[in-house]
């Protein structure tokens, strides 16, 4: 027997738990259980096991069934149908506040393999009604399985609850639980306070955590004379040229008014003189509302022209692109690091995990899902594009370098505070072939600054899979802004690289693995950034504004004027 073990539970292989080892000679029938893949764990080297070893016995095969203590019932288990893993789940559960790896796994990574509404289903069946008393198992009638279901919902509902909220299926399930919780208080009085506590957490609170603080417009430069609006911070996009835009953040409830004043004063354009105009058709009025109740603009926003009536031209007036170089050359790099970084941190505090499984599995059903995750990628994009931006636009080549020396400063002062998001999209923009391909800009860049530059590129270097970034990333602590597009990416690559099911059955290592990778933004919110300092009025409101041009033809030829192929 031990001889064919050592087969039998060969580490590369799974094994199908649908046999039962005995003494006996003659042939057995074997059983088939829906729980078939476990992992057996030896008794040597299960040190680094312990998060998923389980000492539970292998209670799913009948106890009529010769099981000789030849199989251990030390296992992880490796795949199974969702109902016997939420089973497993609350056999093996405590109600002591700490939450186990196991149940977290599940919590986090169940939308890969069910929906909300199928989870909600067998979480009722696991809770059945006492009107259904007769026509389930005993054990299901338990108050302290009933406690155990109660609890693991409040474990559910405390991680993902700003998904939930707006879910219709979880508020029929929630008012279905509790009805079945009051039916019950009468027999089973000590379940009250697990029905207080639930209750408790899916209440709307006055202060949850939202997607976004309030937009205090007196301190970004959107002044009203109106009272200010409630409502979540957005990023819109107002476009200037028909290729270049400004990025503004403002409230969903923002007016044209309040739009037009910003871009003015980034422009230094009066007021009086522009008019914004959506879908390149529709004159929106001075107290049009520039969102709809979907926090989505009612068509592309242009700025114009009251007497032209043509979308501006940045690119006339050289007057101007020097007065808009020196804006920048004017304000201090630490203070701009700041406040990129404090911008960036209001949306990463409002990125739930669950956020990059919804991204990577469901993109396109589960947008409102996404929210916070799609505008720190948008303002990766954004910041990228910035840098490119400024530097094809200032047209004096002194500085230029300036300009690029300034970005490089902005660059490691990113890094200093750990926000490594904003720190490789100035990288980025800076090695885009638009900007390095300016030969006789970078031969003018000081030694000590293209010595700097080469020292933050190498953290960027994508070779051994970002080992360089790894190792910097590790050994900085929290609070830190990770690089969201390679988070995204390891995901993507586990779950290319391996099957959700296995014969129908869930392939639950593979969800451990998303799961320990999406609960780096866990680990990277652990302790409040906060505002690391605060920078001066005009370096956040240049921040919150930037221009950008988004189309890479324009910024080549941008690129061509500056320095002409040779």
């Amino acid at each position: 027997i031990p001889h064919f073990l050592s087969i039998l539970y060969d580490p590369h292989y799974y094994l199908r738990v649908n046999v039962v080892l005995s003494h006996r000679a003659e042939p057995l029938t074997m059983p088939t259980f829906d729980v078939p893949y476990f992992r057996y764990i030896d008794d040597e080297g299960t040190e680094g096991e312990e998060e998923w070893s389980s000492s539970r016995s292998l209670s799913s095969i009948d106890e009529d069934s010769s099981t000789d203590s030849v199989v251990s019932d030390r296992y992880v288990v490796v795949s199974g149908t969702p109902e016997k893993i939420l089973e497993h789940l609350l056999n093996d559960m405590t109600l002591d506040e700490e939450q186990d790896t196991l149940l977290d796994d599940f919590l986090l990574t169940y939308p890969v393999f069910m929906s909300t509404s199928d989870f909600c289903q067998a979480l009722l069946g696991q809770y059945p009604s006492i009107q259904e008393y007769y026509n389930i198992p005993s054990h299901l009638m338990n108050p302290r399985r009933k406690q155990k279901v109660l609890h693991l919902v409040s474990q559910w509902v405390s991680l993902c609850r700003d998904f939930l909220r707006e879910d219709e299926h979880v508020k029929l399930f929630m008012k279905t639980l509790c009805h079945y919780v009051l039916d019950d208080l009468y027999e089973h009085p000590a379940l009250e306070r697990d029905v207080r506590e639930l209750q408790q957490l899916y209440r709307p609170q006055r202060r949850h955590k939202v997607l976004f603080h309030q937009l205090s417009l007196k301190e970004n430069g959107l002044q009203s004379r109106g009272t200010q609006r409630e409502g979540k911070e957005v990023l819109c996009h107002v476009y200037i040229t028909m290729d270049s835009y400004l990025s503004m953040k403002a409230h969903e409830g923002v007016v044209t008014q309040e739009l037009l004043q910003a871009a003015a004063d980034r422009m230094d354009v009066p007021q009086g003189e522009l008019v914004l105009v959506a879908g390149g058709r529709l004159l929106l009025q001075p107290h049009d509302r520039v969102f709809s109740d979907s926090s989505r603009p009612v068509g592309r926003l242009h700025v114009c022209r009251k007497d032209l009536g043509e979308i501006l031209n940045p690119f006339t007036d050289n007057s101007e692109l020097q007065q808009r170089t020196a804006r920048l050359l004017s304000l201090n790099t630490w203070d701009v690091a700041v406040a990129l970084t404090n911008f960036d941190w209001t949306i990463f505090d409002s990125v739930h995990e669950q956020e990059l499984v919804y991204f990577t599995f469901s993109r396109h059903s589960s947008s409102g899902h996404t929210v916070a995750l799609e505008l720190l990628l948008q303002r990766c994009d954004e910041v990228q594009l910035w840098v490119m931006t400024e530097v094809l636009l200032c047209p004096m080549l002194c500085k230029r370098v300036q300009l690029i020396k300034k970005f490089i400063k902005i660059a490691a002062h990113c890094k200093a505070q750990r926000n490594l998001n904003c720190f490789f999209a100035i990288i980025m923009g800076l090695n885009a072939a638009a900007v390095s391909r300016l030969s006789q800009t970078w031969e003018k860049i000081p030694g000590k600054f293209k010595k700097l530059f080469s020292e933050l590129e190498t953290i960027t270097d994508p070779s051994l899979n970002h080992k360089a970034y790894r190792d910097s990333f590790k050994k900085m602590k929290a609070p830190k802004i990770p690089f969201i597009p390679l988070l995204l990416k390891d995901i993507t690559f586990i779950h290319e690289g391996n099957k959700t099911f296995h014969d129908n059955l869930v392939n639950f290592e593979k969800l451990h693995m998303i799961a320990e990778t999406v609960r780096i933004i866990r680990q990277c919110q652990k302790d409040h950034m906060g505002q690391c300092s605060k920078s001066s009025p005009e370096v956040r409101a240049y921040i919150d504004y930037l221009h950008i041009i988004d189309n890479q033809q324009t910024l080549f030829e941008l690129s061509h004027r500056l320095e002409p192929r040779a």
